[in-house]
């Protein structure tokens, strides 16, 4: 199974290890499905890790490992198409990573891009949906 999990996702489990994104998260560490993520995605994050808000639970050496670990996941994408699907152009980069890596699963607490339900043969899900999903 490939699944593009969004950057708040990541930064919502780096905050705290309780939960559906913290158990999604760990799911991939453990190999139980296989990451598309993108070069514009880890920019996304370091940037956003920066914010106040983020920054002062997220220690830097955390974030740090998660950057290095996402550029090893098994599928990183470095040249993406623009779908012009998103209703927030910022996010339009996750739908593309979608597109290209023929991802089963697109993972995000987004209502946005929730409310899109699919895009090709994408599903849309929360975080706690494809973590149910995982536990069979």
């Amino acid at each position: 199974m490939r699944a593009v999990l969004d950057t708040n996702l990541f930064l919502s489990a780096l905050l705290s290890g309780e939960g559906a994104p913290a158990r999604v998260v760990d799911a991939w560490r453990a190999g139980r499905f296989e990451l598309v993520t993108s070069g514009e995605q880890i920019d996304e994050l370091k940037r956003a890790a920066q914010y106040e808000k983020i920054r002062v639970y997220a220690s830097r050496p955390a974030v740090g490992r998660l950057v290095t670990s996402l550029r090893s996941a098994q599928i990183l994408l470095t040249r993406l198409p623009r779908s012009g699907a998103s209703p927030d152009p910022g996010d339009d980069f996750l739908l593309a990573m979608c597109v290209a890596a023929e991802a089963h699963y697109l993972v995000t607490g987004d209502n946005a891009l929730l409310s899109l339900g699919q895009v090709a043969r994408t599903r849309i899900v929360t975080p706690r949906r494809f973590a149910a999903i995982l536990a069979g």
